[in-house]
């Protein structure tokens, strides 16, 4: 798809499949770009994974200066949080979190529990966890959150099992928010409460329209996590990896 680049202030984008490949620090290449996108736009990543993982992935490879930090926007977990840098303290700010209770956490457990016996998801292996409580959000790893990406990337290349398990978790848990997120992954979040959720919370943080925005994502088909930001109706760019979200990168400095 093609956009005008004309008037844009706001670059958003996916994190794992987008950025980096899944659960991987970023390369210096695209550490070197987003450096320089970033001292021409306000930039966020709007990531299923938790605020660890841009600690990990991201923030150690940026060139920490004034005009970095201060343009950059943290949206974890699918936006149910939100981070800005706050110089004075030298720290990242948690400006809010969309929190499950512990009564909604259990009926999201009990629900994944169910629905895998139904659909008979039974790994010869798995590495770490398989269902995580990231606190505002509830993250399925159909090998465990450590497993190896050459094991990750074969389990479910065209969506098909997670959208037969999301079918069955519906069933269960209807007033919740279910979408696929990384290469095995299903994102569990409050209703309401998605990537689109924080595109409009950065709207009113720096007060800029809907227009000015564009997002570039790996999962933007319908279920995916980035879908609801395409039907917000935010100009969208899809992305199969890292390599060619450089390339429009590279168009947006250099236009």
């Amino acid at each position: 798809m093609k956009i005008n680049m004309k008037n844009k202030k706001l670059i958003v984008f996916d994190l794992d499949g987008t950025i980096t490949i899944s659960r991987s620090r970023i390369d210096s290449e695209m550490a070197e770009l987003l450096c320089q996108l970033i001292k021409k736009f306000k930039v966020s990543i709007i990531s299923g994974g938790d605020f660890r993982m841009f600690e990990k992935q991201i923030l150690p490879y940026l060139s920490k200066d004034d005009t970095i930090f201060s343009n950059f926007y943290i949206c974890p977990t699918c936006s149910t949080r939100m981070y800005v840098y706050d110089k004075s303290k030298d720290l990242w700010v948690n400006l809010y979190s969309e929190d499950f209770s512990a009564r909604e956490k259990e009926k999201i457990f009990n629900a994944f529990k169910k629905a895998l016996y139904e659909y008979g998801h039974k790994p010869k292996k798995v590495y770490g966890e398989i269902i995580e409580d990231r606190g505002s959000q509830i993250t399925f790893a159909a090998l465990g959150q450590e497993a190896p990406l050459e094991l990750k990337k074969f389990w479910d290349p065209n969506f098909k099992k997670r959208f037969e398990i999301i079918k069955i978790l519906e069933r269960y848990i209807p007033k919740f928010n279910i979408k696929i997120g990384g290469t095995t992954s299903i994102d569990i979040t409050k209703k309401g409460i998605d990537k689109a959720y924080g595109i409009k919370k950065l709207q009113n943080i720096l007060d800029i329209k809907k227009r000015e925005i564009v997002f570039i994502g790996d999962a933007l088909m319908p279920r995916g996590n980035d879908f609801p930001v395409k039907e917000y109706g935010v100009d969208c760019l899809a992305v199969s990896s890292p390599e060619e979200t450089k390339e429009i990168i590279k168009k947006f400095i250099l236009y």
